[in-house]
Parts: structure tokens; sequence; C-alpha cells
């Protein structure tokens, strides 16, 4: 994969307060990552490498780093945090360890699951003398009773520093940056309502934190001495109220200020229902997000300061994180983002190669299409299917299905893409997920609707007989028992619509964008 030629956004790593410190031998340290393909993860990687360190990332799916321009750059090492073996041997000879997992947007179990991980983790970080371990936390009150996510994380630090190995525990609150749950969330809540009836937990005060700054210390935290090791709370300068939040940003965002008006009978069950039907932010990960806002998270001192001192010209104000934020999204430039967080109880395996469904029950929508444009042009729409593009076809179907996901707590339609125009394997678009890309002639999709079976969605480009390009398009769909059946008898009046509309506008798209330039698809599906 080639690498990016956009540049790595402050801090890039290549700071001198950041740098890698080579070992005795001269060698550059040894990092390892867990969690590198998840929001802060995806960030840090190349920021180590940048710094001079070498990376190794622990994966279930090694195929996930091909979304990344850093996949070809680390060790990869295959396996889970609960799997003792993978884990040993992906702690080799390491210098450092970032614990950068959670069970956020995971079901019942979440808190079990979260410690078992801990506990493999630290177990095996001891027996290979790793050197350091960095885990970042959530930034808490104490003496109270915390919500299940957030104590989960306290948990999980104590585990890790009850180790034996020198452990520093970051506890940040509200993270602010573009693609950060906790950003979008915001985002949306204030611009798609003039008026926010809200829960009372917009009136406590939180202090969030720029992902920058998050990025700083992590990369610091590194370079601490080994006789430091204990929980310390990060924050940025502002201490607000939710609802401040909010407002501040509608101010960077040239909107009008929002009134806002508490309700005291809106419970964080209720409030995530809320939060799922305004923002793209799904339930599952709404819900952990509103909960952690029942308390007032402000930092209990300024310890940080003593181990590693701000970063040059300070913190990041709440303002200029949204500023910053909203311009790498008009710049179609965000990094990671929780679109491309992993959804639990979808299907995770392949499309199985077609002699392998002999002899089980498979539904197939196969759909061509000829057209005069060649085929960079018709590749270029394929590309950039789904979010603020659309599905090119039937606008109120995809809409209506993107709600009644919505509603049985799937991802829905408004979960978007990461970026409007590049696509990689791991990449979240819509309720799909990539599972391949052939980059010029394929892209598949895997639904994480829910769908009682499996369903994939084929998008293919070739050269045409005769000149111009040939449009192929698949949908399969192995049903689960007799509800997967009836559920394809179902929708199946409505794919004439649907998958033939599909084929006729992307070709016609494909048309224009070879005489005009980039081609402006049909009303989108959101």
């Amino acid at each position: 994969m080639e690498h990016s030629d956009t540049p790595l956004s402050t801090p890039t790593g290549e700071e001198e307060a950041l740098r890698a410190q080579p070992g005795p031998a001269g060698a550059p340290p040894l990092v390892l990552v867990l969690g590198s393909t998840g929001y802060i993860g995806g960030r840090l990687v190349p920021r180590l490498l940048a710094g001079g360190y070498r990376v190794r990332v622990l994966v279930r799916d090694p195929a996930r780093l091909g979304a990344f321009d850093w996949g070809d750059r680390v060790e990869v090492a295959p396996g889970s945090a609960t799997d003792r073996d993978a884990v040993a041997a992906a702690c080799a000879g390491v210098d450092a360890l970032y614990y950068l997992i959670h069970s956020m947007g995971q079901g019942a179990g979440f808190e079990r699951a979260d410690l078992e991980a801990a506990r493999t983790v630290a177990d095996a970080a001891a027996a290979a003398s790793v050197g350091r371990i960095v885990y970042l936390g959530g930034l808490h009150p104490e003496g109270v009773a915390l919500s299940p996510h957030l104590r989960s994380r306290v948990e999980v630090g104590e585990v890790l520093l009850a180790s034996g190995v020198p452990t520093l525990v970051l506890q940040a609150g509200v993270v602010i940056g573009s693609g950060s749950a906790s950003f979008e969330m915001i985002r949306h809540l204030t611009e798609v309502l003039p008026y926010m009836p809200a829960p009372r937990w917009v009136r406590n005060v939180i202090q969030p934190i720029a992902v920058r700054d998050v990025l700083y210390y992590l990369l610091a935290a590194a370079r601490v001495p080994h006789e430091i090791s204990r929980a310390v709370d990060i924050g940025g300068p502002d201490v607000l109220r939710y609802g401040q939040m909010m407002n501040g940003y509608a101010v960077e965002a040239g909107l009008p200020q929002r009134p806002i008006a508490p309700l005291p009978v809106l419970t964080p069950g209720l409030a995530s229902h809320w939060v799922n039907v305004v923002t793209p932010v799904p339930r599952s990960i709404a819900r952990p997000l509103i909960a952690s806002l029942q308390n007032e998270c402000v930092m209990d001192d300024r310890d940080i300061d003593a181990i590693i001192p701000p970063p040059e010209g300070g913190l990041t104000s709440y303002r200029r994180a949204v500023a910053l934020a909203l311009g790498r999204v008009e710049a179609d430039s965000v990094e990671t983002s929780w679109q491309d967080a992993e959804v639990t109880g979808v299907p995770s395996d392949p499309l199985p190669s077609d002699p392998e469904w002999a002899g089980r029950t498979v539904f197939t929508d196969v759909r061509t299409a000829d057209t005069p444009a060649s085929p960079e042009s018709l590749w270029a729409v394929i590309e950039g299917i789904g979010g603020e593009n659309g599905w090119y076809s039937a606008p109120l179907l995809w809409a209506v299905r993107g709600w009644m996901d919505r509603v049985v707590g799937g991802v829905g339609l408004s979960r978007g893409r990461r970026s409007r125009s590049r696509v990689a394997v791991g990449d979240a678009i819509d309720f799909w997920r990539v599972e391949k890309v052939e980059p010029g002639h394929l892209l598949r999709l895997r639904a994480e609707m829910k769908v009682p079976g499996l369903a994939w969605l084929d998008l293919q480009c070739e050269p045409g007989e005769g000149g111009g390009a040939r449009y192929r398009q698949r949908a399969v769909f192995f049903p689960s028992g007799l509800a997967g059946r009836l559920y394809w008898l179902s929708v199946l009046p409505f794919h004439g619509f649907i998958f033939r509309g599909m084929a006729n506008r992307i070709t016609a798209a494909a048309e224009a964008e070879g005489d005009r330039g980039p081609a402006t698809p049909g009303t989108p599906a959101t």
C-alpha cells in the first residue's frame, strides 16, 4: 500500500521531546500497540513510527491493516488480547506496551471481557519483562458510583498497575477530534436541533481534551522513567458544562446558539435512544458515553505536569479543538473515526468462494450494465458509494431500511464513511463493512445491519468488450433458518427498484464523471 502524502498533524512524533530514545545497544525501542485499528491507536501508530520506534501490533484480523497507510510498516502479531499464547508471543522483546482496547460498544458481559483481557496482558507483560505499560483510561470522580463502562476502565487500570510492570494510566475525559464519537454526538445534536431538550447532565461540568493532546501524552509516556507507576488525570484547559460545549460548537460552526432545556425524566437509556435517532452514533456507543456524563468529571490535580510537561504552546482549548476537527471534516482528511470500530454481533467471516456454496441455501441478485464511460470513471463512482453520496437508487427505501436497523439497535445508514472518496479494507460504509478491495476492479461489502443471515454486496468494474466499461453488481444472502428465507422473500419485490436502479444510475454517474469531472450522485439515502 502506498504511503499517504498527507503530513501528520501536530504532534507528529518527530518532536525532540517525543522521539524514541535508543536502547543501550543503540537499537530503537520496540513498542507493542493493542487497539491499533481503533480511533486513538490508528493515529498513535504512525506517530510512533515517525518518532523512530519499531512498532508491533496485535490484531485479530490482519487484513484490517490495509485500511491504514502504515499497515505495511509494522510487525503484525495475529490474535486477540484474551488469547494467552498470542499475547505472550506479541510481548516478546517489547520495551513499551500501549493498551488502547475497551469494550464500549459491546453488549452484556463486557466487564468480564475487559478484565479477562487486562489480566492476560498484565501476566504476559510481566513474564516478558516489558519495560512500560501505557493505558488510556477514563477521567472519573472519586467516592461515587460510576457507570459500568467507566467502572470497567478503572478496574482495567488497577489490574495493569498491579502487574509489577511500570504502568502509567492516563485518565482522560471527553476526547474532541475529527471522527471521535464524542465530537460527532455534539456536532449532530447541535446541527440538527434548533432547540435541545436534554437530560440534567447537560449542567454537569466536564473537562474535555483535544485528541492531539491525548496523542502528545501517549507519545511522551513511553519516555517516562520506570520508577513512575501510577494513574494520573489528563484534561484540556477548559472546564465546561455539556450545554456550553454544544454552544461552543455552534459558534465555531457558524450556527446560532441553541436553547437547552434540562429534563429530569430523561434517563441514560432514554437519552441514548434520543441520540440514536438524532445522530449517527448508535445506541450501543451512545449509552456508555452518556452514562459517563452522569457525574462531573474534572481533573483532581495537575500531577501530570511534573511527569509530562504540557506541550509547547500549551494545551488546546475546546473551541480550538472543535475548529481543528471541523477543518479536517471539511478537507475530507479524517485520520480515524468511531465509524470504523468493530460492531459486535455481526458476521466477521469473509464471503466463501462460490464452490463452497454447494449444499447450502444461498440467494443472489446479479445485475450488469454496459457504459461508454471509462473503467476509471466507473471505478471512481464505485469507490465513493455510500455516506454523503448515497446509494444511487430508491433513497426513501434505503432510508427506511436504515431506520429499521437503528430501531433494533443496529448502526443504520447514518454511520456514513470516514472519507468521501477513499476506501480500504476494514472501512465502514453506512451499515456495510469493506471486506475486499481490488483497486479499479472490485469493492466487496459485508452487511453489518441486523438481518437473519449473512449478506454481501459486490460492485465490480471491468473493461467493456468494445470499449467503455461493464458494471457488475451481485448481492449474496445466506439465510438463517425460516426467518432468513422469509426476510429474503419480503424484500424481493423491492430489489427490482433498488438493485436495477443502482446499476443504471451508477453507470450514468460514471458517464457524467467522464464528461464533467466528479459526478454528483442522486439524492443521498439519508
